[in-house]
């Protein structure tokens, strides 16, 4: 089945990233939350997206020159509607926590970097999520591959999955070189074929950030692993609506096994 992962939480009804973003997502019933995590200053693994918190709170400094305590005295929900006026940056950890309310739930967790000045950030935060998760619902993603590799030497079970825009012509075979069990491609670097092939040679397929109806559409026929976007709500309606039998699932499987050969 298709997991909807709603990105940075339910982003189009709260402010994205926040405590609020990921309570709502769960609310609307997504199965799985992408967020994303830098280090503070002080080494706190912190949930947020952007370089700076210009955009996303109320503030301009660097979030990996600004420590934890001072990052979290920041409003992060105006910039949004004032009615989310005093929503604070949220710490990796308190995410985790509130997420181990759901077993079920999945969690994308994407490594951000902006520079090479953060190259702890593996190191602080593998631990903490392998404390709270367990791999079977977990996917450390990034578009910084070479830190995958990292993360694998830290927690060999855990999923990793190389986020990338560029078209790969066998992305199985690159995310087996760098032992990643999935890829997390821009949705117009996929198609049926190459998702059908990388599920047959045992590599999840989660495209991003797909937020038109007619390519969820897609997308659920195609039968990807997951659906990464901004309108869970939405996903989750069509999902229900289009749902694709077992017979046709099945018959797919032979098919792509067959032709990988």
């Amino acid at each position: 089945m298709t997991i909807i992962f709603a990105h940075r939480g339910a982003s189009k009804q709260c402010p994205e990233n926040t405590m609020s973003a990921f309570k709502r997502a769960v609310e609307l019933g997504a199965g799985g939350i992408e967020l994303d995590i830098q280090l503070s200053s002080d080494h706190v693994p912190v949930v947020i997206h952007d370089r700076t918190l210009k955009r996303t709170a109320s503030g301009r400094s660097i979030v990996t020159e600004t420590s934890f305590s001072d990052l979290r005295k920041h409003d992060a929900g105006s910039w949004f509607s004032p009615s989310f006026k005093g929503e604070v940056i949220p710490s990796l950890e308190e995410v985790l926590i509130f997420a181990n309310e759901f077993p079920d739930l999945w969690l994308n967790i994407e490594l951000k970097y902006y520079s090479d000045t953060n190259t702890e950030l593996v190191e602080k935060s593998v631990p903490l999520i392998k404390k709270h998760r367990s791999e079977k619902n977990t996917v450390i993603s990034s578009f910084a591959h070479n830190r995958l590799v990292d993360v694998h030497k830290l927690w060999s079970k855990v999923e990793t999955a190389p986020i990338y825009k560029a078209n790969l012509e066998e992305p199985w075979d690159y995310a087996k070189q760098i032992k990643a069990k999935a890829i997390h491609p821009q949705f117009r670097a996929v198609n049926r074929a190459l998702t059908k092939a990388s599920q047959a040679h045992g590599i999840n397929v989660r495209p991003y950030t797909i937020n038109d109806e007619r390519l969820i559409k897609q997308f659920l026929e195609w039968e990807a692993d997951g659906i990464i976007t901004d309108v869970p709500d939405v996903a989750l309606k069509i999902m229900k609506n289009e749902h694709i039998p077992q017979e046709r699932r099945k018959w797919w499987k032979v098919l792509w096994q067959y032709i990988v050969r």
